[in-house]
């Protein structure tokens, strides 16, 4: 990406900088020169990523839960941030069905309460709410999805985060229209790369099977998602955060992240190639269920970001579970995670430049 000094010194708030996407983020925006406040609770996953990434350099990290936004707009004041990243959210299809609750509360009422929080806070300029590929209402039809698709969702992840998408919209229209901060919306598509040990995650399955030896199962192995590495849709939230703050009024207000759609893969594809870049045979076994329905195909269309930020992935999907595998197996040689995890984010910038 094209580093021009937009972040240093600049005040960034992320929330959910304790989790997969948010730690990245947080380590790259360090290393930009940014200083970032962090608002997300406790990481769930032993290991961590939050923690192999630290020490944080002046990092102003608080546990805190965005559905309570007595606790959440006194840290969104005191931070005065000008940049905010929301990223804290309940991201798990499966879940969802099991906590349909909790899902709404973080991923729609807090979605709300940073909002509202971010009116008492006049030094905002640029949000990015990050949402999902998986607001668009469901069709199964193969062809990519654009932005100006309809938003839906049948399972209470999707529909909380299309919620989510909405609540954007009408915060925008109704508070933030003139002289507020610019509100855009980033839907990126399924993530992997190192650090990433949620529950129920193809990555974090399929590494925790290739460490004991054994094929993961799979529960969908034929469905076809838009797999990317995560460094890819975050060089897209830092484009649209500085476009948001340097061009408001031509920044766009909702933005697909997603890998060519040539180089979407099934479930499936992604465990043996994965098993392969690990140096392992025996990849995957089907798991009979029962399991709640999903999607069977997902693609994104991601002209928007190119034409209005410059934004395009840059590695083949072979390169992003390369760059995945290597990062695990560094972890499990005991390596510096923090150093490992910068020297792939220093590649990506390089390979960016070009």
């Amino acid at each position: 990406m094209d580093v021009t000094g937009f972040w240093t010194g600049r005040r960034v708030l992320v929330t959910g900088h304790t989790g997969f996407k948010g730690g990245w983020l947080s380590l790259w925006l360090e290393r930009l020169g940014a200083q970032v406040t962090g608002i997300a609770r406790a990481p769930e996953t032993e290991p961590a990523l939050y923690y192999l990434l630290g020490p944080w350099n002046g990092q102003d990290h608080h546990l805190a839960d965005i559905r309570d936004l007595s606790a959440l707009a006194p840290l969104v004041k005191t931070a005065r941030p000008q940049v905010v990243f929301h990223l804290a959210a309940q991201p798990l299809v499966r879940r969802s069905y099991a906590e349909p609750v909790e899902t709404f509360e973080t991923n729609v009422m807090g979605t709300v309460n940073l909002l509202e929080a971010i009116r008492g806070a006049p030094d905002v300029q640029a949000v990015v709410v990050v949402t999902t590929d998986k607001v668009y209402a469901h069709r199964d039809d193969g062809r990519p999805f654009d932005e100006d698709d309809r938003l839906g969702g049948n399972d209470p992840y999707s529909c909380s985060k299309a919620c989510a998408e909405l609540v954007v919209q009408g915060f925008r229209d109704s508070f933030f229209g003139s002289g507020g901060p610019a509100l855009a919306t980033a839907r990126a598509g399924n993530v992997v790369g190192g650090g990433d040990w949620s529950e129920d995650r193809l990555v974090a399955d399929c590494v925790r099977s290739l460490e004991a030896g054994r094929p993961v199962h799979l529960r969908a192995p034929r469905s076809t998602r838009p797999w990317q590495h995560v460094i890819e849709p975050l060089a897209g939230y830092l484009k649209l955060a500085q476009a948001l703050t340097e061009e408001p009024a031509r920044a766009p207000q909702a933005v697909n992240f997603g890998p060519d759609p040539d180089q979407s893969a099934t479930v499936a594809e992604m465990a043996e190639r994965l098993a392969a870049a690990w140096g392992a045979a025996e990849a995957w076994l089907a798991d009979e269920g029962p399991h709640p329905p999903e999607a069977k195909a997902l693609r994104l269309r991601s002209d928007r970001a190119a034409e209005a930020l410059g934004w395009r992935p840059r590695l083949s999907l072979d390169e992003t579970l390369t760059w995945t595998a290597d990062w695990y197996r560094a972890h499990r040689a005991g390596a510096d995670m923090r150093g490992f995890t910068t020297t792939q984010i220093a590649a990506y910038e390089e390979r960016a430049s070009r």
